[in-house]
C-alpha cells in the first residue's frame, strides 16, 4: 500500500507538468487549429536560456545561487515568451491566413532553429544546476517505508496547478477570454463584431508561450538540466497528451494530460520501464483514432 501511495505522490509533479503544458497548448490550438510542435521547442528553449544565464550569473557575475537562479529564470521567461510572440506574429499568423497546413511544416523548421540556437549558445555543453530545495517532506511513514516528495516537487506542482486554474478563470470570465472564444469559433465573424482577430491570435500564442516557458524553467529546476533534443520530443508528446482531453477546451485538455501523467507514472512503477513510452503513445494514438469525427458531406 505504501508503495502505491508513493507512486501516486510521484505522479503529482509529472501530472501537473503535463496539465499546464496541455492547457497552454490548447489555448494556442484554439486559434491555429493545426498541430504545432513549436510549443515543445519553446518549452525546451526557455529551459536552455535559464541554464545559460544561471551559469553566467554564477561563473561570470559572481552572484550567489538564489540570484543566479533568479537571473536565469527571468531570462528564460523573457526568451521563451519573446520567441513565442515573434513566432506568432511573423510566422504563424501570416501562414494561418494564407496556407494553414503550411504551419505544420513551419513548426518543424522552428523546432530546428530553436534547438540549434540553444545548442550553439551553450557551445554544445550540457549544463547542470546544483540541487536545491531538495528537503524531503514526509506524508506517511509505515514499517520501513516512507511516502515523501521534495520541497521543490511540491512548489512546482502548486505553481503549475495555480497556472491552470488562473488561466481557466481568465478565459472564462475576462474580456480577453470572450474575444479568444469568439476568434477560435469564427475569426471572420469576430472581425465583423469589432474584435481584432490578428491581435487575439498573437495574444493567445504569447499566452501559450508563457505557459511553455514557465513549465520549461520549473522542469529544468527539478531535473537539473534540459536536453538539446527535448524540443522535438516534448513537441510531439504535448500534441498527443493534450488530445487526451480534447484540444478545443484547455481545462479538459489539462485534465486529460494529468490522467496521462498518472498512467505513465503507474506504468513506470509496476510495468517494464522499457515499454512505457511505447504503451502511452500507442494508447494516445488509439484514443485519437477512436475519437476522430468524420465530416458528413452533403
Amino acid at each position: 500500500m505504501a508503495y502505491f501511495l508513493q507512486q501516486i505522490a510521484n505522479a503529482l509533479p509529472i501530472a501537473s507538468l503535463y496539465a499546464a503544458l496541455a492547457f497552454g497548448y490548447a489555448v494556442a490550438f484554439a486559434v491555429t487549429r493545426r498541430a504545432d510542435i513549436t510549443y515543445g521547442a519553446i518549452f525546451a528553449f526557455s529551459g536552455h536560456i535559464y541554464l545559460l544565464f544561471a551559469h553566467l550569473g554564477w561563473d561570470r557575475l559572481w552572484l550567489v545561487l538564489p540570484a543566479s537562479l533568479a537571473l536565469g529564470a527571468a531570462a528564460g521567461l523573457i526568451g521563451g515568451v519573446g520567441a513565442g510572440v515573434a513566432i506568432g506574429q511573423f510566422v504563424m499568423r501570416p501562414l494561418s491566413a494564407v496556407s494553414p497546413n503550411a504551419m505544420i511544416v513551419a513548426s518543424l523548421g522552428l523546432v530546428m532553429v530553436l534547438m540549434e540556437g540553444a545548442r550553439l549558445a551553450s557551445n554544445t555543453r550540457e549544463l547542470w544546476l546544483p540541487p536545491f530545495l531538495d528537503d524531503g517532506i514526509v506524508f506517511w511513514q509505515g514499517a520501513g517505508f516512507t511516502v515523501a516528495l521534495t520541497l521543490l516537487q511540491l512548489i512546482n506542482t502548486a505553481l503549475m496547478l495555480v497556472m491552470v486554474l488562473a488561466g481557466h478563470l481568465v478565459l472564462s470570465r475576462s474580456r480577453f477570454g470572450r474575444r479568444w472564444r469568439a476568434v477560435s469559433d469564427d475569426p471572420l465573424a469576430a472581425e465583423l463584431s469589432g474584435v481584432s482577430a490578428a491581435r487575439i491570435f498573437v495574444s493567445a500564442y504569447a499566452l501559450a508561450a508563457f505557459y511553455a516557458s514557465v513549465c520549461g524553467v520549473l522542469a529544468t529546476s527539478y531535473y537539473g538540466t534540459m536536453d538539446f533534443g527535448a524540443g522535438l520530443l516534448f513537441g510531439l508528446k504535448v500534441v498527443l497528451i493534450a488530445a487526451a482531453g480534447g484540444h478545443s477546451q484547455p481545462l479538459k485538455a489539462a485534465a486529460g494530460a494529468a490522467a496521462v501523467g498518472l498512467a505513465e507514472t503507474l506504468w513506470g512503477g509496476y510495468g517494464p520501464i522499457f515499454w512505457r513510452d511505447l504503451a502511452v503513445i500507442s494508447g494516445l494514438v488509439l484514443l485519437l483514432v477512436l475519437s476522430r469525427r468524420e465530416r458528413v458531406a452533403i
